[in-house]
């Protein structure tokens, strides 16, 4: 397998074809979950090739977004499907790269390790000091595709959010989830303010 081809490939797909609107699900989404893959599995000891599939998995985990909104994992395991075999890579491989991407689908639902892995790296940033950047990038490609309107409403389901999401690796649940409890209280507080 070629992971670096299929990388390569992915990277400008993404740059060409995400939508200008997509200020959250953008590319720099996608470099960041990469980056928190390798850093959770590093800390989770996931070496060898469960460590590429997890990278390759990260790299095309919001894929569908170059085509659709809704059920985007799906398009993005057809993506993968239709492409990682010109990169080498065997039916097992992509069959459990699907397994993690569609582990990633709110609720999120990993049945395995390395799925467990790329949920809590898509959802770092919830735990995170850049928290308040970030969503921001969210709130702003919800406004656009007319999903809320008001900070209020975003605030709102920020809260319903934070109080259902889960971490599921040691690493998160340790490092993540204290900082993420910090970030709920201070939305809760936001909204006790701004009635």
């Amino acid at each position: 397998m070629d992971p670096q081809a299929a990388r390569a490939f992915i990277l400008g797909k993404l740059r060409e074809e995400l939508p200008v609107a997509r200020t959250y699900h953008s590319l720099e989404h996608t470099l960041d979950v990469y980056a928190s893959v390798v850093d959770i599995a590093e800390k989770e000891n996931v070496t060898g090739e469960g460590l590429i599939l997890l990278k390759v998995a990260a790299l095309y985990h919001d894929a569908g977004f170059t085509e659709q909104d809704l059920d985007h994992e799906e398009v993005g395991c057809r993506i993968v499907r239709a492409k990682l075999p010109e990169f080498g890579f065997d039916p097992d491989q992509i069959k459990l790269i699907c397994e993690m991407i569609l582990a990633t689908r709110i609720p999120q639902s990993p049945r395995n390790k390395l799925a467990r892995i790329l949920c809590d790296a898509d959802l770092d940033y919830l735990g995170r000091s850049d928290f308040q950047l970030i969503g921001s990038a969210l709130f702003k490609e919800m406004v656009h595709y007319g999903v809320l309107r008001t900070e209020r409403d975003w605030n709102e389901l920020q809260v319903r959010f934070l109080e259902r999401h889960k971490y599921f690796t040691v690493t998160n649940k340790t490092v993540r989830e204290p900082v993420k409890q910090e970030h709920l209280l201070a939305v809760k507080e936001w909204l006790r303010i701004n009635p």
